[in-house]
């Protein structure tokens, strides 16, 4: 949860003595990944031995990687591949779980700074938005419960991950999520160390760079172990005025006993500053290029002075996976989570003391700072407090060929958003970044002045049934299973006019299959077919209101976005070679397209529903064993997505049916190479993507584009208490390609087109990611 458009979460996190001093030690003073197929449970993982989960999950059986860590094997009935936490050590140490996927077949990310600290970047699947990709972290759901965006910037500092799993086209049975018709991406934690000790790295790069890490491990006490790590970022932004910072503390705590019983404490939070890059259109983008940037000084009346864009995150997320073995063939897997947050996304306004409304209710004159002098600029807040809580369980029963499986997912959550605004100084400096009411703008009547306030409660009931057979000595296993998923929310609109409550009841059945058939140790063959779907966008509830009038009408009504998909794929893994290839088809209806609307001034997400879209496809991917310390990995998509409606807009419908969906380039391509030799160590990787559709006409598009990453490093001699220390230098867009890395805000149409009823219809420019620079950033890192 978290969110650069709309909210970021938060916790109050108390440091004890421990963190204090490493925060001391610190203040005195690591990225093209490893890819494995690697199937694992959304719990924490057994050890082995211990029995396995729901239909769709299965132990690793061969743990040994190829291409240098970028491929190995799995036993899953789908498509999935992940990120291993043996290449994510070579990697920048500021990359986010988005980055670290960029290689991985049909994964489309896009960025607005090199080193991940903005929260502006998105991830695509197979054609499919962020916002329709289910997120977990420690079996824990991460998208926010209202847009259902994720943000990668406030999770877990990539020391700490053990393997980050991306199962595009579907989520697992027993997932948290209801948004997963794109398919989850799901993150792990590493465990903490047997022995007592820790690691510590140190950074310096392009832009004054500056972060430090130090992790420190209890070691085993008894059947309890722990870590707990701090680290802290600073970096200038790569393009326009303003300074990042950050502030992270992971904490892990495992107690294991008996055959398969394991506890574990799990949380992360993260205090960040970021200012936020301008997306421009197309036309601004060729006209300015890296210089459509925030205006450096302010004057008088600005909107656009880049300490209106300073956004301000706090966010808190604690979850506890634990499995329980209750006999020989019973066993209990319990997830509870609970997360906390507050941000303040703000923008640039003017704001003058006559001719206000408070919703639909006309104002006598406010009075704040400068308001005497006419029109001034002001700070527009848009704030967001969340707090989410839930429990997910299930109950796994082996009885001859047979595993049976249970489970109930339960989820509450509070979010309140808010718009506001905040004095700014005569020299142009906000009162107050955080959007708090100690320091807003208010009323003649003592009461805050807000154009938006918006209060949802959203609750989640979820069970499922499943059945895992397995026939023939383990070579053909069938799966099947049900999901059924009630979502509700009811809400108030805080601003005077015709609406105050608001609701929306949810149901949805979920059947799904898959077959999994071992030829022999070296030929598997699976195919599955999957329901997945996702519940509106909880904003698109709300009235809106401008000047007095109502400029949108919340709409109760919507229809779920809806997906079938069919996959059928093929692996091999031999002593030399390891490779995938899968097949996939997508059937949508409602296909809910996540775009940015401007609400009073401020970027709000919004949904465009685009009726049904047909999606087609092959993922690829392969990888070789060392040869003398090289290791190549391939990988690559294509993809045929089209939209199979003509969408409704101003009365009329636009000719969209058959075009190419947004969004959704037909050829993307990774190659890569890693290189472990003694001493010296390193790899190259290069991502092409190719063109994309921005509107749903097909009347503008973004240029394909590719960007080169590398990384070289040094093993050192053990001295004193410092464990195999190394250094590495990252180099990321080496060859510094000036590119739109994504589209950030997708239009109907950019312009002015004849609706299928002869009408004209106006067009919209859609809105891109600008791409980060080159960046290189060097790290020595050691354990202890």
């Amino acid at each position: 949860m978290g969110t650069s458009d709309r909210m970021a979460q938060v916790g109050a996190g108390r440091k004890g003595l421990w963190l204090r001093t490493v925060s001391r030690a610190l203040l005195l003073s690591a990225a093209s990944p490893a890819i494995c197929s690697v199937a694992f449970s959304q719990t924490a993982p057994a050890p082995a031995g211990a029995p396995g989960s729901d239909p769709q999950t299965v132990m690793v059986t061969d743990h040994r990687l190829t291409a240098g860590g970028l491929i190995g094997s799995t036993d899953a009935a789908r498509a999935e591949s992940a990120v291993s936490s043996d290449f994510v050590a070579q990697l920048a140490p500021t990359l986010t779980a988005f980055q670290l996927v960029t290689a991985l077949p049909g994964a489309n990310v896009a960025t607005s700074d090199p080193y991940g600290i903005s929260t502006a970047s998105s991830l695509t699947l197979r054609g499919m938005g962020q916002d329709e990709i289910g997120v977990l972290m420690q079996g824990a759901p991460q998208n926010d419960i209202g847009n259902y965006y994720a943000y990668p910037s406030q999770f877990v500092d990539p020391e700490n991950i053990r393997q980050v799993t991306l199962t595009p086209g579907s989520v697992d049975l027993d997932s948290p999520v209801i948004n997963g018709a794109g398919g989850l991406l799901s993150v792990t934690l590493d465990d903490p160390a047997e022995r007592y000790g820790g690691r510590t790295d140190l950074s310096y790069g392009s832009f004054d760079a500056r972060r430090a890490f130090l992790r420190m491990d209890t070691g085993r006490i008894g059947n309890v172990r722990a870590f707990i790590s701090y680290s802290r970022m600073g970096a200038d932004n790569w393009r326009g005025p303003g300074r990042d910072s950050k502030q992270h503390v992971d904490f892990n705590l495992m107690d294991e006993w008996g055959q398969g019983n394991r506890i574990s404490l799990s949380a992360s939070f993260n205090d960040a500053v970021t200012t936020g890059y301008p997306e421009p259109t197309l036309a601004q983008w060729q006209q300015f290029g890296r210089s459509f940037n925030y205006n450096r000084d302010f004057q008088p009346g600005d909107t656009s002075y880049w300490r209106q864009y300073v956004n301000t995150f706090r966010n808190l997320y604690v979850s506890a996976p634990s499995t329980f073995t209750l006999t020989d063939h019973l066993s209990l897997d319990l997830t509870p989570y609970v997360q906390r947050g507050y941000g303040n996304s703000p923008y640039g306004a003017t704001l003058s003391s006559a001719g206000n409304f408070f919703g639909t209710v006309p104002l006598a004159p406010l009075r704040f700072p400068g308001s005497a002098n006419g029109t001034v600029s002001v700070l527009g807040n848009y704030t967001g407090d969340q707090f989410r809580a839930g429990l997910n369980g299930k109950l796994s029963w082996t009885v001859g060929h047979h595993t049976l499986i249970g489970g109930l997912w339960v989820d509450h959550a509070d979010d309140r958003d808010q718009e506001s605004f905040t004095p700014m100084t005569a020299g142009g400096e906000p009162v107050d970044f955080w959007g708090t009411d100690k320091y807003a703008i208010r009323m003649p009547d003592g009461r805050v002045y807000r154009v938006l306030d918006d209060h949802t409660i959203t609750s989640i009931q979820s069970a499922y049934l499943a059945d895992r057979i397995s026939l023939d000595d383990d070579r053909l296993k069938i799966d099947l299973g049900f999901k059924a998923a009630y979502v509700s929310r009811t809400g108030t609109n805080g601003l005077p006019g015709p609406q105050y409550q608001v609701s929306l009841y949810d149901f949805q059945p979920l059947p799904r299959a898959a077959v999994r058939y071992q030829i022999d140790s070296r030929h598997q063959l699976f195919a599955d077919v999957t329901t997945n779907f996702r519940s509106p966008n909880a904003y698109a509830l709300y009235n809106t209101y401008s000047g007095g009038e109502l400029t949108g009408i919340g709409n109760s009504r919507l229809k779920d976005e809806y997906s079938i998909a069919e996959e059928i794929g093929y692996r091999y893994r031999g002593g030399v070679m390891t490779a995938s290839v899968t097949a996939f088809n997508y059937n949508f209806t409602n296909r809910q397209i996540a775009t940015i609307v401007l609400v009073n001034g401020a970027q709000v997400n919004g949904t465009i529903n685009a009726g049904g879209q047909t999606s087609r496809g092959i993922d690829a991917e392969i990888g070789l064993q060392p040869v003398a310390g090289f290791s190549p990995y391939l990988s690559g998509e294509f993809l045929d997505a089209t939209t199979d409606n003509n969408i409704s807009a101003g009365g009329d419908l636009v000719p969209t049916a058959g075009k190419t969906a947004v969004r959704s380039p037909r050829v993307q391509a990774a190659a890569g190479v890693s290189y472990d030799q003694g001493t010296v160590f390193g790899n190259l990787m290069g991502k092409y993507i190719g063109p994309q559709y921005s509107t749903f006409i097909n009347d503008e598009r973004m240029k394909g584009f590719g960007q080169l990453d590398a990384m070289i490093g040094y093993h050192l001699p053990s001295v004193g208490f410092a464990l195999a220390p190394e250094v590495r230098l990252n180099l990321i867009n080496v060859t510094n390609e000036k590119v739109l890395s994504g589209v950030a805000s997708p239009t109907l149409n950019a312009r002015t087109v004849t609706g299928v009823g002869g009408t004209a219809i106006a067009g919209t420019a859609p809105t891109y990611y600008i791409g980060g620079g080159f960046a290189a950033i060097a790290t020595v890192a050691s354990r202890f």
